[in-house]
């Protein structure tokens, strides 16, 4: 299993955007047949920032995740046309 968290900043005056984008990209994401977990998060007391915490099954559900119509338009032509930052954190599960 790949699980790994993305972190973006925004500019506060897009915040409603950014949840605007974020609630169909996390639903069609979710219907993905490799997709374990998609949970994006803001951070509390910081409305620029977004952490998205990802499970996929494996590498294949992965590619197929970053493949589909719904990433190409919320992650590519949505948030990424927006973000200030981008980092992303791969997880190795302790058990």
């Amino acid at each position: 299993m790949l699980s790994f968290t993305v972190r973006l900043r925004f500019d506060q005056d897009d915040h409603d955007k950014i949840r605007d984008i974020l609630v169909p990209l996390t639903a069609a994401s979710r219907e993905e047949p490799g997709c374990v977990s998609y949970i994006p998060h803001f951070i509390e007391g910081d409305n620029t920032t977004v952490l998205i915490y990802e499970q996929y099954k494996d590498e294949a559900a992965l590619e197929h995740h970053r493949n589909t119509p719904h990433f190409a338009l919320y992650a590519i032509g949505g948030l990424y046309q927006h973000m200030k930052d981008r980092q992303v954190e791969n997880l190795t599960a302790v058990c």
